[in-house]
């Protein structure tokens, strides 16, 4: 936020010298091989819209609260009753994408695919309220198939408080708040807390990766003067099985600025 490989000598920041743990999926059937063959020379430019849209629309519904709690989701066991998450690539030298409070590692060849409106939605002339936009940062394989989207919303959206949260500890612990970030029905793979030191103290970092249909979802949260910002990294199974650590790679570069 699957494949296990081996750590690469030396992670990228902010993840540099940490550990992960993963279970291998239990529940999900492996789903066949899709018909349908995309290439770059036949897709049009709509089609391949609808196939974006299709694939970031589980990351998006994911942002809704929940009322379920996620199946088989649970507090982080001790560690030594887990494998090692070794499906981390090294980033660094992967574009790095600075946008409003945050900071992420791009795929190479990912292109961006923000649309204009998502840039100007928010502004009004006439300071009317106006929707806020849906992605803070969206960027796509040349096939459509790979999505990397970051969202920023209000704390106070996803969970009802009066008081402004400065970490994400403060929307509940990763069980608790895994109803925030995991659509009811998904099968659970990961749930993860990162602890990142920052110069005042440590920052947290929650990170999710669970399947649901046939889309596969790597997520990382985190919380900053009462926003939360939300990466997250979708793909269709049958292509998470070639790209999951670089989809997974990408989602966990995100840092808060």
């Amino acid at each position: 936020m699957a494949i296990l490989l081996s750590l690469p000598p030396h992670l990228p920041n902010p993840f540099k010298n940490r550990k992960f743990t993963i279970p291998k999926p239990t529940s999900l059937t492996t789903p066949k091989p899709t018909t349908t063959v995309i290439t770059t020379t036949t897709t049009t430019t709509t089609s391949k819209r609808r196939l974006i849209l299709k694939t970031t629309s589980l990351f998006v519904i994911s942002l809704t609260p929940l009322q379920y709690l996620v199946a088989h989701s649970s507090e982080e066991a001790p560690a030594a009753a887990k494998p090692t998450l070794s499906g981390i690539a090294n980033t660094k030298s992967w574009f790095q994408f600075f946008g409003d409070g945050f900071a992420i590692r791009v795929p190479p060849q990912f292109e961006d695919i923000t649309e204009p409106e998502d840039y100007n939605a928010g502004l009004s002339l006439y300071g009317d309220k106006v929707k806020p936009k849906t992605f803070a940062a969206r960027f796509a394989s040349p096939d459509g198939y790979e999505v990397l989207s970051v969202v920023i919303r209000p704390t106070n959206q996803l969970k009802i408080t009066f008081l402004e949260a400065k970490d994400i500890t403060d929307l509940g612990s990763l069980k608790e708040t895994a109803k925030i970030f995991v659509p009811g029905g998904a099968t659970l793979y990961s749930a993860r807390t990162i602890k990142i030191k920052e110069e005042e103290g440590f920052r947290t970092y929650y990170f999710y990766e669970f399947g649901r249909d046939e889309q596969h979802v790597a997520l990382v949260a985190a919380v900053n003067s009462g926003k939360a910002f939300i990466a997250g990294a979708t793909a269709p199974h049958s292509k998470w099985v070639d790209d999951g650590v670089k989809l997974r790679s990408a989602a966990i570069s995100m840092t808060v600025l």
